[in-house]
């Protein structure tokens, strides 16, 4: 077993009923940056990134945007 770190984007998306591309304006991030966080299709994460969708949606406890999960080792 590994562990993966994965960014909430659609959880937080739902809860404050807004779409990606509403959170792209927002936050200035590029709607396909955001994409492939929500997809987990990215290997790094932008800790600016995660910064600005902390300030948009007032978030203080970082646990609330990334989260940490095992994963099966293939």
């Amino acid at each position: 077993m590994g562990k993966k770190v994965i960014v909430k984007i659609p959880e937080l998306l739902k809860r404050k009923a807004i779409s990606l591309r509403e959170l792209s304006r927002l936050t200035d991030i590029r709607h396909a940056a955001l994409s492939e966080l929500a997809n987990q299709k990215r290997q790094n994460i932008n800790f600016q990134h995660i910064e600005r969708i902390a300030d948009t949606f007032e978030i203080k406890d970082i646990r609330e945007i990334i989260d940490l999960i095992d994963t099966e080792d293939k």
